[in-house]
Parts: C-alpha cells; sequence; structure tokens
C-alpha cells in the first residue's frame, strides 16, 4: 500500500513535499473562531459601528522579502501582495510574530499583441499568426516555470479556467485532453513557428530571422516586482534561441500600464508581456472568461479592441457570456469546444496558478477571500481587527499605490487600487469569500422568476426562485435611451407587439436605504442609481458628447440579453430587472442584476468634464483625444473637476432634467453641491463613498493613502466576523502500487459505481479515500461529490465515475478486472476531484500505480 497526501488533478496542485511544507508549523499562532475578535467580549464592541480599526495607513512597498521583518519590527501589521516565494513563505511560516491567510486566485500569463503583419513603423509582428501564438503553448515548459521559478508554490496551467475553480473540476476530462494536446514539445512548435514566418515573408539565415534586411526585433515587457522578472528572462531566452532579436523592457507596474493598457499596440512598444490576474471573488462560472480574455468585449483599452477572434470562437464566447443554452449538458459541450478555440487563439498563453500568502502580524484578523486574497477580499474593511482590542491604526505595504486614475465608470482596475476602491464603497451584495455565493448586504430580499427549464439552482434562502412558462415585459419597463431627448425608451415604444425575457429579478432594498449617508454627509437618493444607468447609454450613443467607441463591445453585448428594468416602488426602493442572461447559481443572477449606487453629484462633475472634451473616463477615449484619463483623486484632473464643480454649485446643475428632474428638487441639488465642495476644501479630492472607511488624504508623491473609520456606517461592528477559516478538504489516498491487470474471480464482489459492466461484477483493486479538515473527518453532508478520472499510460481518460461513501471522511474505488484490462500494462493514474459544500475550491489527489500481467507481481518485486 501507498499513502500520501497531495493536492493534483493532471499537473498536481502541489507536489507532496510541498504539500506538506505548506501546513502550520507548530510554531504559528491558533486560528480559531472569533465572534467578536480573539480576546473581545461583547462589551468591547457594544454601539460599535462600521470598521473594527480607526485608520489604515498604505505606504508602497514591492519588496517581498522584507515582509517579514516589517512585521516582526512592528511598523507594519499587513502586506497586501500575495507571497509565492518559497523563501520568503518559510520565513513567514516560521516567525513567531506573523501569520498568513492562503489563496489560489492568483494566475500569470503571457499576453500577447497580435496586431499586424506589420506595426506602424513597419516591423513585423510574429504574433499576428494565430498559429505562431498557438505554438507558443508547445514552446514553453509550465512545469519548470511552476517548480523551478515559483518553488513549486504554482501549478501549470495551460486554460482559461482556474485549476482551483469548480469548472476545472466539472470539465477534468476535457482539461485532461487539452492539456496533453498541448504539452510541453519544442520541436513540434519550433517547426510550426518557421513555416509560418517563412509565410510571412520572413527568413532564417545564421541562427538569425530577418524581415525586409532588418532583424525580427521582439520586445518583451517585463514586471520586474516578482516572479515575473524570472518568467520574462525565460521567455526571452526562449524567443532569442528560436532567431529573433529580444529587447527585454523592465518595468514596474506602472511604467508597465502605459505600454501594454494604455498605448495603442500598434505602435510596437512592447510584444509580450508578463502578465498576472487576480480573480477577486471564487468564480463558480467561468462562461464569462472567453469574452474578457479574447475579445473587445473584455475592456475598453486598445489592446482588447485590437482582438479578432475567429467568428466561431467570436460567436460561442457571446453566447456563453449571455449563457445562452438550454441545458447543462449544452453549456458544458460549449464550454469545452471554447476552450478548444481559446488555444487556438492564443493571444494569451497561460502559464501557472499560484499559491499566495497574505502576510500579517500575529495579533491581526481578517476575513480572507479563497480566490483573491486578502487584497481581493470584499470583507476585508467589514472584518479587519486587533485581536486583542477595538480601534487603533494599521500599517499596510502595498506594491503599488494609483497605478492607474480612480473614477467611477472606467477607471482603474488594478488589484491594488481596487483593494483600496473597494474599503470606501458598500456594495448591495457581498460575496461568501469560501464558497463565492453572494449575501444581502443592502438587500431584504430578492424574487427570482425563470423560465420554465432553463437550468439555475437556488443554495441560499434569503432569495426566492420560481419558473414561470413566459416571463413578459411590463410596457412602461425602461429598454433603451434617446439621447437627443434626454430620456429613456419604454419596452412598449421599443416592442409594441411585446417582449419576453428569460429572467425576472426583483429586489427589496432595505428599508432604511436612503437613510444612509455618503461620506460627505449627504443622503443616498434614487438619483445615484439611475443617472448610472442613463451613463450606461449615453456612452454607446454616437449622438452624445459621452460616446465612447471602446465602450460599444461591452454595450452590445450588454444589449443582446438586457430586456428592461423598472421601479416599482420607491420607498423602500423595489427595482425589477428583466434580462436573458442566466448564471448557473440564482445569488449571482441578483448580485449581477441589481442596481447600485453611485453619488450623483460626483459622477455629475465628470460627465460635464468629458462632455466639454476636458477629461475622459476611459484610458482608450483619453489616449484618442489626447486628453488626461480622469482621475478622482490626484493628478491634473483635479482643477478641471474642481472648476467644474464651482460652476454647477453656482448654476445648479441639474443633468438629463427629464429624468431626473423627478427626484432631484433645489434643497437637495445645493446640498449636495454644498457637501461635496466642503470635503474638497478639506481633504483635496472628490473620492466619495458609502463604505466602511472613507479616502481621508492622498499623498502620490510620498506613496501613501490614508483611509479613516466612517462613523455614520449603518452596520455593528461584528456583522461579517463569522468568516474566520475555511473548510477546505485534505485529502489522504491509499492504494496499491501494483496490480495484476487480468485476475478475474478474485476479490470481493462489487458493489460501488464501477461494478456494472466489469469482470461479472468482481473487482480487482481497490483505493481508500480519507477527506478530513484538521485532522477531523470531513462532515459527509458536507460533500458534494467524489469524482474520479482513471488515465492510462498514454494519458488517455479509460473510466471516469463516482467514488462510494463508507462513513464520515471515508470514500471507497474499486475497479473491476475489466476496467483494469483496458488500461493494458504499464503505469496509470487514478485522479480525484472532491467538491465540498462549505468551499467552492475543487480538492484533489492523485495515486500512480502499475498494471502488470498475471504472475507479475513477483517479477516487479
Amino acid at each position: 500500500m501507498w499513502k500520501g497526501v497531495v493536492l493534483g488533478m493532471s499537473a498536481l496542485l502541489l507536489v507532496g513535499v510541498l504539500a506538506v511544507a505548506l501546513r502550520p508549523a507548530p510554531t504559528d499562532p491558533p486560528r480559531q473562531a472569533p465572534t467578536a475578535g480573539n480576546g473581545l467580549d461583547e462589551t468591547d464592541l457594544q454601539g460599535r459601528r462600521g470598521a473594527m480599526v480607526d485608520q489604515v495607513v498604505f505606504t508602497r512597498e514591492a519588496d517581498v522579502g522584507r515582509v517579514t521583518g516589517l512585521i516582526e519590527a512592528g511598523s507594519h501589521q499587513v502586506f497586501t501582495q500575495g507571497i509565492s516565494s518559497p523563501t520568503v513563505f518559510n520565513r513567514l511560516r516560521d516567525s513567531l510574530h506573523t501569520a498568513y491567510d492562503l489563496s489560489y486566485g492568483t494566475s500569470s500569463e503571457l499576453t500577447i499583441n497580435p496586431v499586424g503583419p506589420e506595426l506602424a513603423g513597419g516591423e513585423l509582428n510574429p504574433f499576428h499568426v494565430p498559429a505562431i501564438r498557438e505554438a507558443l503553448n508547445r514552446l514553453i515548459d509550465r512545469r519548470y516555470i511552476a517548480e523551478e521559478i515559483f518553488g513549486g508554490l504554482a501549478v501549470p496551467r495551460y486554460l482559461p479556467l482556474s485549476t482551483a475553480f469548480p469548472d476545472y473540476a466539472r470539465l477534468a476530462d476535457v482539461a485532461r485532453e487539452l492539456e496533453l494536446r498541448y504539452a510541453h514539445d519544442p520541436e513540434a512548435a519550433t517547426e510550426v513557428i518557421h513555416r509560418e514566418m517563412e509565410g510571412l515573408g520572413a527568413r532564417f539565415e545564421q541562427g538569425q530571422w530577418w524581415y525586409r534586411d532588418e532583424p525580427v526585433r521582439l520586445r518583451v515587457l517585463i514586471r520586474t516586482e516578482d516572479e515575473r522578472r524570472r518568467i520574462g528572462d525565460y521567455i526571452a531566452n526562449l524567443m532569442e534561441d528560436l532567431g529573433f532579436a529580444v529587447e527585454r523592457r523592465y518595468r514596474t507596474a506602472e511604467e508597465a500600464s502605459r505600454l501594454w493598457i494604455a498605448s495603442d499596440p500598434r505602435a510596437g512598444h512592447w510584444h509580450l508581456y508578463t502578465g498576472s490576474w487576480i480573480t477577486i471573488v471564487i468564480q463558480r462560472d467561468q462562461a464569462e472568461g472567453f469574452s474578457f480574455y479574447y475579445t473587445p468585449r473584455g475592456r475598453a483599452e486598445p489592446l482588447w479592441q485590437a482582438y479578432t477572434p475567429a467568428p466561431e470562437f467570436d460567436e460561442l464566447a457571446d453566447r456563453l457570456q449571455r449563457r445562452d443554452y438550454a441545458t447543462w449538458e449544452e453549456r458544458q459541450a460549449m464550454m469545452a469546444r471554447a476552450l478548444e478555440l481559446s488555444l487556438e487563439d492564443s493571444v494569451r498563453i497561460w502559464l501557472v496558478d499560484q499559491l499566495n500568502a497574505s502576510a500579517r502580524a500575529a495579533n491581526v484578523e481578517v476575513a480572507v477571500d479563497l480566490a483573491g486574497g486578502l487584497s481581493g477580499s470584499a470583507l476585508w474593511p467589514y472584518t479587519l481587527r486587533y485581536t486583542d482590542r477595538v480601534g487603533g491604526e494599521m500599517v499596510f505595504g502595498t506594491p503599488g499605490i494609483l497605478t492607474e486614475p480612480w473614477n467611477p465608470v472606467a477607471g482603474s482596475n488594478w488589484i491594488s487600487d481596487q483593494m483600496l476602491i473597494r474599503a470606501t464603497q458598500d456594495p448591495v451584495v457581498m460575496p461568501d469569500p469560501f464558497t463565492g455565493l453572494y449575501l444581502p448586504q443592502r438587500l431584504a430580499a430578492a424574487e427570482v422568476t425563470i423560465q420554465e427549464g432553463v437550468p439555475v439552482e437556488r443554495t441560499l434562502d434569503w432569495l426566492s426562485v420560481d419558473q414561470s412558462e413566459s416571463i413578459a415585459v411590463p410596457e412602461e419597463a425602461w429598454i433603451d435611451w434617446n439621447a437627443e431627448a434626454g430620456r429613456f425608451v419604454t419596452a412598449g415604444g421599443r416592442h409594441p407587439e411585446g417582449i419576453t425575457a428569460r429572467t425576472r429579478v426583483r429586489v427589496h432594498y432595505e428599508e432604511t436605504l436612503f437613510e444612509q449617508r455618503w461620506h460627505d454627509g449627504s443622503r443616498l437618493s434614487l438619483a445615484d442609481f439611475v443617472l448610472p444607468w442613463i451613463l450606461i447609454f449615453e456612452r454607446a450613443d454616437e449622438q452624445s458628447r459621452l460616446f465612447d467607441i471602446a465602450h460599444l463591445p461591452v454595450f452590445e453585448a450588454f444589449q443582446r440579453h438586457f430586456r428592461g428594468w423598472r421601479i416599482v416602488a420607491e420607498d423602500p426602493l423595489v427595482i425589477e430587472i428583466y434580462s436573458d442572461q442566466i448564471y448557473p447559481d440564482a445569488e449571482t443572477i441578483v448580485a449581477a442584476r441589481a442596481p447600485t449606487a453611485t453619488p450623483w453629484h460626483t459622477l455629475t462633475l465628470g460627465i460635464l468634464a468629458e462632455q466639454r472634451g476636458e477629461l475622459a473616463f476611459s484610458s482608450n477615449k483619453a489616449d484618442r483625444l489626447q486628453v488626461d484619463w480622469m482621475s478622482l483623486v490626484a493628478g491634473p484632473s483635479l482643477p478641471v473637476l474642481e472648476r467644474h464643480l464651482r460652476e454647477a454649485r453656482e448654476r445648479g446643475t441639474r443633468l438629463y432634467p427629464e429624468v431626473l428632474g423627478e427626484w432631484l428638487d433645489d434643497d437637495e441639488i445645493a446640498t449636495r453641491y454644498a457637501a461635496l465642495a466642503d470635503w474638497h476644501a478639506e481633504r483635496g479630492h472628490f473620492w466619495i463613498g458609502n463604505g466602511p472607511f472613507q479616502l481621508h488624504s492622498v499623498h502620490p508623491v510620498a506613496g501613501s493613502l490614508v483611509l479613516r473609520r466612517f462613523v455614520d456606517f449603518p452596520d455593528p461592528a461584528d456583522k461579517w466576523l463569522r468568516f474566520t477559516t475555511p473548510m477546505v478538504p485534505e485529502l489522504t489516498l491509499d492504494g496499491p502500487m501494483v496490480v495484476e491487470s487480468a485476475r478475474v474471480g478474485i476479490g470481493p464482489v462489487g458493489n460501488g459505481p464501477l461494478a456494472a459492466g466489469g469482470g461479472e461484477g468482481l473487482e480487482d483493486a481497490e483505493f481508500q479515500l480519507f477527506v478530513t479538515f484538521e485532522g477531523e473527518p470531513y462532515p459527509q453532508e458536507a460533500i458534494e461529490q467524489v469524482q474520479y478520472l482513471l488515465f492510462d499510460g498514454r494519458g488517455e481518460l479509460a473510466r471516469r465515475g463516482q467514488a462510494e461513501a463508507r462513513g464520515e471522511g471515508q470514500w471507497r474505488i474499486g475497479l473491476s478486472a475489466e476496467a483494469l484490462a483496458t488500461l493494458g500494462v504499464g503505469a496509470n493514474s487514478l485522479e480525484l476531484a472532491v467538491t465540498s459544500r462549505r468551499v467552492a475550491l475543487p480538492a484533489f489527489a492523485s495515486h500512480v500505480f502499475a498494471t502488470v500481467p498475471p504472475g507479475g507481481m513477483e517479477e516487479a518485486r
């Protein structure tokens, strides 16, 4: 028998040694489950509202090697950057003064500039050719990156599916086949690249590629703050070995963003970029990833607008984004085909999924998202606390501050910026950091109606789900916008014959919603919900001065599923939204549909500035108009916005009076502008939110930023403290190392899922899986399923099925004689995927065994 703990599917999530190394050391602080924070009692929190600390100071610190020392010295309490360096992790793990939380949602990839075949300067861009991009998948050794560069704190990734999220387990057989098809094969990759380069008119002489008597030069944009520096050098070396002249451009996040995000890719500032993404919540459904990563619908930036996916891939990505399928089986088939097409397209080469550790002082607790870690956690501002006291100040180290401009329409998407922005906002729903299911924050209830036969499930009881044969959209629902008239177009006006939808979501907001305040002291109003909706349509209308061509792909995708929305009641607020887009989880449908508020008075300043051509919400429009990308917090945008505030206050400016005039009277307009003027005079910026922290001060030159507790936040400080330690299953798999493949008639009679149809019901090999958490058996009712995949020596899927439950934390897989006989003689792999109802991340285990002919057991010894 062989026993081992492993966490992997086809490539193993972690090699065995590192899986053991990542267990908390005996010196680690105990992981308790506080109700009001370890060492705190109810009296400490009595009457406390909002954040449990008074102030958080963010300072720029990109050197992860200093993390442990700075925490031990007491100068910092938390670091936002995920740690993936084994050396730093071991130091962090072994310190008595530090603690850490693990997350699984970060990935590294190679972003490719696909424009061409020639760039603006006449240079050849080989990566315009999809076949060359596709060949890079075979050229790059992902296992080398995972094991040598990341020291085992990463696993190879080939697909636009995170290996740690549910869809990877659901599509495990498809994923495995594609991983084998695109396995490391540098000879095959080189052959394709040579053939395609010659087709472009390039010639290969004396080990060098030439085009129009000039060397073919590639610019590799390499991030310097983490392991991507070594990844970039590795990729650059591969390109040089192929005969390309390579220019290595080492840049920080902010420096690199000016090139790969903000500049026109046709300018040729870069060909390859060492990209990285962090998924801030557990994605229970990754169907939107194809549109986001491979089509112009993903983002407004110039790079995305240069994407030209094949028609089949583009249509499939769009359908998956809209969830245009009738059954789950159809959805799975569409996902499988999209995975194939994504590799043929390969404007991104996925490299690895990382395991990241978020560092904190031992006396600090915070809710960390299993996907996004600390920096991606929606709950961090609601749960950050010292374990022994309420209040106080904390100092955070972060690799970047104000990496890109902040504005509420098309501002920065960098994780370091978004973490700070989330602290200042209060969403209407909140993702569970362990399951990804959404919970109500500003909603009292929600009702979801779906068309009969649509595959949607409900898990939580705060919302209801029912079915209807047909869902008619009310005639008075708003479905479009008339920019010239400045009013909404109704469903009845656009579709006099009537229109139906696949879903209707009715959201009931809290009764006290309009008693709540923005950070500048002004109260929320219905205009804060309506103006952002107007802007969605205005930015897509060519007759509007707010028109942004980069917004069109996103808007067109939205318009293909949007069927209207209407205000059912104003106080308490009830809104209905109609759409043809679905999600597998009803909770996600509500999260995607429920309108959220943006302060209309700050948004108005930005609209006025863009209407006059002085600033632009998006980087794409800013680049085209040669104006500043709008920032409400720092830089040259502030004087422009200040001037518009003065003018708006003097004139009592009310945008779109045909619509907003119903909810904005002169008193509210004057009160809002006065409050914003006072706010700006005191703090020097225009960033207004309603979250548990407010943006107190910004210091771009010094590289620091200060958040302070918002004392008027409505919720008790302990509202979200129930989220402590995620119950990630720990797997131990036992089984034989060698099995005789043709022993018929030996062994117990099979009654498991595999017994039917094999060897007259006889089984020849048995494997035992033990599922635990912190040493205790994992509750059987908490396990959703235990799926197995059996691969032969060629790596082909021989059989799949479900394991048999044998008591708390125990599962059995029995392989029949017939099943073993199909494997032939040689090494095989049994791989298990365990999905839990307590956490959304699947856990994996793998066992390698050999099948030998009868009598081969003695020979093997």
